[in-house]
């Protein structure tokens, strides 16, 4: 794989990310899994490994808060078209009483993309700015990805579930899964194999969530905070791939792998699954996976793309943000469909 290592070289070289880790496997099996650069920089260097830890930012929308809200839906507690209103009371009015959980997995709510409240509160407080955000579409008319939507769907999942939503996934997804290396707030132990990340007051973040939201809710949220390994998020993927069946335990049933990883929303360029995004034109996933394809991208460098019909996982996990907060955005971006695109081209002849 001469090839692939001198696009990650490059990449390397040309200040896109410190390191890297890629796997890429199939319904049955790991087909190929390595290691490149380093991950840390600062304040020394350090050798990646496959098994390093990372802040996988978004993606955490669908590791853990979509997962969440696919078990409340199996398990008879919610339905997609509930009004958020009859979990949380700051919805209860006019203009978001018809937002339903729908328009939260699919980015229609309304809302917009983030919010600036986490730089004057925190906790629960932060969580009651987040609820009272004017909205700046119509509900259900245009899709804005929206960090917001995952936050709110957090709040619901712990409502109805009445448990930490870290609890919950935990018990629910995880540990059922085999998931021995995700986790919200990583432990001490876990520190040194723990790719870090930014600078926040003049520390470098290791083992602390990137995203600033997720940060000051306490380190446990439905839009970030999330760490783990390739390896853990093979297993979580081989979950969707085998229509919700793994190790011969159904961890989710065919119906709800079908309904949540199909087209529920499409503008003519955006085509979203729920919680998931889909291939569509300039779409992470490049240009050779099929319109069935989905996965999500992560703000530190990280992205999951399943394709059913080619039976292919690509998992990408970065710290590109260790060296930059926004300057090697543009490469990554660049760089990932360049990736699909060989990995998918190849994907026979990686064993």
């Amino acid at each position: 794989m001469e090839r692939l290592s001198k696009m990650f070289e490059e990449e390397i070289e040309g200040g896109t990310f410190p390191g890297a880790a890629l796997l890429v496997g199939d319904s049955r099996s790991v087909r190929f899994q390595h290691a490149y650069g380093y991950r840390a920089l600062k304040p020394e260097r350090e050798e990646n490994a496959t098994d390093t830890v990372y802040d996988l930012a978004s993606l955490t929308k669908v590791i853990a808060t979509t997962p969440a809200v696919m078990k409340l839906i199996e398990d008879g507690q919610i339905r997609l078209y509930d009004p958020v209103r009859l979990f949380i009371e700051e919805f209860d009015r006019e203009e978001k009483r018809d937002i339903r959980i729908f328009h939260l997995l699919t980015h229609t709510s309304g809302l917009p993309s983030y919010s600036e409240a986490w730089r004057y509160s925190r906790g629960k407080e932060l969580l009651k700015h987040i609820n009272n955000t004017k909205l700046i579409n119509p509900v259900g008319e245009k899709y804005v990805y929206s960090c917001l939507n995952f936050i709110v769907l957090m709040e619901i999942v712990e409502n109805v579930a009445n448990v930490k939503f870290d609890e919950f996934v935990k018990r629910e997804i995880f540990e059922p899964i085999g998931m021995v290396h995700t986790t919200f707030n990583p432990p001490e132990e876990w520190m040194p194999n723990i790719a870090p990340t930014s600078e926040r007051d003049g520390n470098i973040l290791r083992g602390e969530v990137d995203d600033e939201l997720a940060y000051y809710l306490g380190g446990v949220s439905g839009n970030a905070g999330l760490f783990s390994n390739a390896s853990d998020l093979y297993k979580y993927a081989r979950v969707f791939m085998n229509r919700g069946m793994v190790n011969g335990q159904r961890i989710f049933s065919d119906a709800t792998i079908e309904a949540f990883t199909k087209e529920s929303f499409g503008d003519g360029q955006a085509r979203r699954a729920l919680g998931w995004d889909m291939k569509s034109l300039s779409c992470s996933c490049g240009d050779l996976m099929s319109e069935s394809a989905y996965g999500h991208t992560g703000f530190t460098g990280t992205s999951i793309w399943i394709d059913p019909v080619q039976d292919i996982v690509v998992i990408l996990l970065s710290n590109r943000v260790h060296i930059e907060r926004w300057k090697n955005q543009d490469r990554l971006i660049r760089f990932r469909p360049r990736l699909h695109n060989y990995v998918v081209s190849h994907k026979e002849e990686l064993v």
